[in-house]
């Protein structure tokens, strides 16, 4: 590699026209991870565009990329916050440009932002298996914590009723929703906020949010998914719940039936949720009800800004896109 090619500068903005490129580093960096890992059958393909907006746009000023001396896509960062809790993912750097010490540049960048936001909790989340990354993060002030479990349940094929969603409300109704689940997140887990996911995830049209209520009407407890495919032009084979909240963890029985009927009215098969290990509760009723584990995840965060569990209730909140 040429002197120019190797000079990387940085971070800039994530802007639209980087997506396909951006793309192609994504579906290469992680292609050679897993090849890496003894997987080498496994190809990544690149992401849905849609979902790239959403995170891109999600992030704000946390989705940074770098550029070499030619001006390609050196390497990126996405860094989110929800109110107080900031994560990182995906983060890659193109293979050619590896272990020159630019992984830790972006993942430092990544902090200096949500420290900048003023978050209480900075993560991410990586493969357990993959004992260099998990070396690679703690050598950067990362402490593991506990697994992140991708349960699948299949779809209802029984049920008829329709589940309230943040979609079927009117504008008005909408805007008082999304303000219910923004109280019921900071009541479990003070200094959340997860409004801006709400709203850009229906603004693309790229899923919606079941709302659970009590016979009085008062939310109970919600769950954001998204059912666009994650590759496009594939079929719909899923929804996934990137963010759920419940005012008691035992409530996830009542969350699993309706969001098994929201995947048939989506025309999924089934529905995935990524549930933190310290739930063990709503661990067990969503194994109970017959629910697979399909994969896991460790989760990390940096030393000083680790999550603390809720006094009561339940928050997921998927630290992926």
């Amino acid at each position: 590699m040429n002197d120019v090619a190797q000079r990387v500068s940085g971070p800039f903005p994530i802007r639209a026209e980087d997506l396909p490129a951006l793309n192609v580093l994504f579906s290469d960096a992680f292609s050679e991870r897993y090849r890496r890992d003894g997987m080498a059958g496994v190809r990544v393909p690149p992401l849905n565009p849609a979902i790239w907006r959403f995170a891109i746009e999600g992030a704000g000023e946390g989705a940074m990329l770098w550029r070499d001396g030619l001006g390609r896509i050196a390497a990126f960062n996405i860094a989110h916050a929800s109110g107080t809790e900031g994560w990182m993912g995906p983060l890659a750097v193109r293979e050619d440009l590896q272990g020159r010490g630019l992984g830790r540049t972006i993942v430092r960048a990544g902090i200096e932002r949500l420290r900048a936001a003023r978050c209480s909790v900075i993560g991410l989340e990586t493969m357990p298996r993959t004992m260099d990354n998990i070396g690679f993060y703690a050598g950067l002030g990362f402490v593991p914590g506990r697994l992140t479990i991708t349960l699948t349940a299949e779809s209802s094929s029984v049920s008829d009723h329709r589940v309230p969603t943040l979609s079927a409300l009117g504008t008005a109704e909408r805007a008082g929703a999304i303000g219910e689940c923004v109280a019921l997140a900071k009541d479990v887990r003070p200094g959340v906020d997860f409004s801006r996911e709400l709203e850009l995830t229906l603004r693309y049209g790229i899923g919606d949010c079941v709302l659970l209520r009590n016979e009085a009407g008062l939310l109970e407890g919600f769950a954001l998914f998204h059912d666009a495919p994650l590759v496009e032009g594939r079929m719909r084979e899923e929804i996934r719940v990137l963010k759920c909240v419940l005012a008691e963890e035992t409530l996830m029985a009542r969350m699993c039936e309706a969001l098994a009927t929201q995947a048939r009215r989506s025309g999924a098969l089934r529905c995935a949720v990524r549930l933190q290990g310290e739930y063990t509760t709503a661990f067990r009723t969503m194994i109970a009800r017959g629910a697979r584990v399909r994969w896991t995840d460790l989760r990390m965060s940096l030393s000083g800004f680790e999550e603390k569990p809720p006094a009561r209730g339940l928050v997921l909140s998927n630290w992926e896109i």
